[in-house]
């Protein structure tokens, strides 16, 4: 662990005075004076020697065993002196690392009065944390599971005395998520548990992946200590009523907050009682059922406007019970809605309270405020409330034409102006709202493209193509030259594939393609590229799908030296090799292929909900198992032409058919890409 403190935490910190006034303002107990001794010479030549014995790397592993048990026997009664010891610290360290189950459990029990202490001191955190860490270890081992849990009671009991220290420490924070994260059952490293914003939250938010609600089982990899969770949790509210506004607003103790409601996510009961009082609800209330006091809503709105507080909002909205959710709506944010999408910190705010709305009454009210403002909101730079609104009108199937067409209208000098420029604007949506005459706006000489802007295009692509015609004349009027830029750009690449995977016609999704033509070796040879390839051959007719075999044959030693996974995969996946040794053969393989897809979608229908999508796939891939290999189509070649003349008629009667989506393989579509996470990360 990296003695770097600047870098150890990802949000700010308190300072020791900021500290000092947070606890006097709460009125907490004062921690007991402790005087930190000398170590006295004899002590440190012994850790000295450890040390120089483990540098060594001399010793065998069960020998390290037992000489960490013994020194952490011989540092009982010294245990806040060496943790907080510049050198001797990283000594401990490595002995609570080696030690067995029992020592480790008799350290942490030796000092649980003073591991606050331990943990907030700038070299006691490394030793509490890895101490921790290294008793995780041992959780999942069951004999264990009850001298683990009566270890952490004592810590627990030692921190609940005054939570308040550690909570509002740059280092006693994270020392205090790595706890309860134990106590939880999952990783102690999770990102998301430690106030990380990850890629994978904006893609849940804006449907780019399947959501996974809170409480999930697929996040814990042991049973936790669910008791002592709700112990420590109940004794940080404790010293948090008489003034919470202190706590909420400082970052640090924002953090412990944030990671304490995502471990209780799913856990109602307990999340009815927390949520409010951390909100500043008094106890007369809760009894009532009136869980939001009014009288104190609009000191609540202006916290919003608090980068700590914003981000612990963030995280309410998302456990939030649902009964508990429409009473924050209705009593918090309606009538607020656009005050706080124009501050810098209140529309994050605003966007997680879109994201998770449960009904399309709550969208109608949403829109209400906001529908009028779309544009005022694109120019202060708040397209994330309009991304966010998108994706939760396409999820909840409600008011999807307004807010496309109010999105349109956004981007438009007048409403008689063609629509060709709806897509580019949207795509430099930051250079064309800084544009002080905008109807001279022209396609920008800038290396990317706007972030939010891709991912709202992404999600209205995903509307019914009734819903979005704007926005399909002016993608099919695009240049070769800007289709080519929009497809070699990380998040532009997205957008074509969504506007590829849509419900709109194949003529005019083969009619962007072909604009393409010449161009998709050049894209091929970018990891990124090759998905998009993937995807034009998937919805090509057979004269595309062999106008970009033709392109990818013409760069296929480049590829192959490429040696890079995607494009060796692409090469494989089209069966490059086969078309440039033997053409014809590839082409009938491909008719092939398209009849019997035809045949299907002949059978099956266009139209299908969920459950049927889920059958038909199974279908396909039944199918794809009994396609002909090429012996067989060897001979379908040579004995069966009047059999392959049929079926490219049938293949070119239906060019104008249902998009298909046979060649588009689930590895692919699994694979991570280049573009990625940096779109994502750019979210906040």
């Amino acid at each position: 662990m990296g003695r770097d403190n600047s870098n150890f935490y990802n949000q700010g910190s308190m300072g020791k005075g900021g500290r000092n006034k947070v606890r006097n303002s709460l009125n907490a107990d004062p921690q007991p004076t402790v005087v930190r001794n000398q170590i006295d010479p004899e002590t440190k030549t012994y850790f000295s020697e450890i040390a120089n014995l483990f540098e060594s790397s001399e010793i065998e592993l069960e020998e390290r065993s037992v000489i960490c048990s013994n020194a952490l026997e011989e540092a009982k009664g010294k245990e806040f002196e060496l943790a907080t010891d510049y050198i001797i610290s990283h000594t401990m360290q490595g002995l609570l690392e080696g030690s067995d189950v029992d020592h480790l459990c008799g350290f942490l029990r030796s000092c649980a009065g003073l591991f606050p202490m331990i943990a907030t001191d700038r070299c006691g955190s490394h030793v509490a944390e890895t101490a921790l860490k290294s008793l995780a270890t041992f959780v999942q081992e069951n004999d264990y599971y009850s001298l683990i849990e009566d270890t952490l009671n004592s810590v627990c009991q030692g921190i609940a005395a005054n939570p308040i220290d550690m909570m509002c420490n740059q280092h006693g924070s994270h020392v205090l998520r790595t706890l309860l994260c134990l106590c939880g059952g999952v990783r102690l490293d999770s990102p998301e548990f430690h106030g990380v914003k990850s890629s994978s939250a904006l893609a849940n938010r804006l449907n780019l992946q399947a959501s996974r609600v809170g409480g999930s089982d697929s996040v814990h990899i042991h049973q936790g200590f669910p008791g002592l969770l709700k112990d420590i949790v109940s004794a940080m509210l404790k010293h948090t009523r008489e003034d919470s506004r202190s706590i909420l607003v400082d970052q640090c103790s924002s953090l412990v907050l944030q990671t304490a409601l995502k471990l209780l996510a799913g856990d109602n009961e307990e999340l009815l009682h927390v949520i409010p009082v951390l909100l500043g609800c008094k106890n007369q209330n809760l009894i009532e059922g009136n869980l939001i006091d009014k009288t104190i809503a609009r000191d609540i709105v202006k916290l919003m406007k608090e980068p700590a507080f914003s981000r612990l909002m963030e995280v309410i909205l998302e456990v939030a019970p649902e009964s508990l959710y429409e009473e924050l709506f209705m009593k918090l944010f309606r009538n607020s809605l656009f005050e706080l999408s124009s501050d810098k910190c209140g529309n994050f705010v605003v966007q997680a309270l879109i994201s998770y709305t449960r009904d399309e009454e709550q969208v109608k009210l949403i829109w209400k405020e906001l529908g009028p403002k779309c544009k005022d909101l694109l120019e202060m730079g708040c397209s994330g409330v309009i991304a966010s609104f998108v994706a939760a009108s396409q999820r909840l199937q409600t008011h999807g034409l307004e807010c496309c067409q109010a999105l349109a209208d956004a981007v438009r000098v007048g409403s008689d102006e063609s629509p060709r420029y709806i897509i580019p604007r949207i795509l430099f949506l930051e250079n064309y709202f800084r544009c002080e005459d905008k109807s001279s706006w022209e396609w920008p000489n800038v290396s990317k493209m706007h972030v939010m802007g891709s991912l709202i295009l992404q999600a209205v692509f995903k509307f019914p193509s009734d819903f979005i015609e704007p926005y399909i004349k002016s993608f099919t009027c695009m240049e070769t030259e800007q289709i080519l830029k929009v497809a070699k750009d990380a998040g532009g690449a997205r957008v074509l594939e969504a506007f590829l995977d849509s419900d709109i016609s194949a003529k005019h999704k083969r009619r962007v393609i072909s604009k393409l033509k010449g161009h998709f070796g050049e894209l091929a040879k970018n990891p990124s590229g090759c998905f998009t390839v993937e995807k034009c051959f998937t919805v090509s007719n057979l004269s595309l799908r062999e106008a970009i075999a033709s392109d990818l044959a013409t760069v296929q030693q480049a590829l192959e030296h490429s040696k890079a996974k995607q494009s060796l995969y692409l090469l494989r996946k089209l069966d490059i090799d086969g078309y440039a040794k033997r053409p014809d053969l590839w082409r009938s393989k491909q008719e092939s292929r398209q009849a019997t897809y035809d045949e299907f979608y002949a059978a099956f229908g266009k139209t299908e909900d969920a459950t049927t999508h889920s059958r038909k796939r199974k279908k396909r891939e039944e199918i794809v198992d009994h396609l002909p290999s090429e012996e067989h189509a060897k001979d379908v070649d040579s004995k069966g032409g009047k059999r392959v003349k049929k079926h490219t008629e049938k293949v070119e009667s239906a060019s104008d058919g249902p998009p298909k989506t046979p060649f588009l393989s689930e590895e692919m579509q699994g694979k991570k890409r280049k573009g990625k996470t940096g779109q994502l990360k750019a979210w906040k």
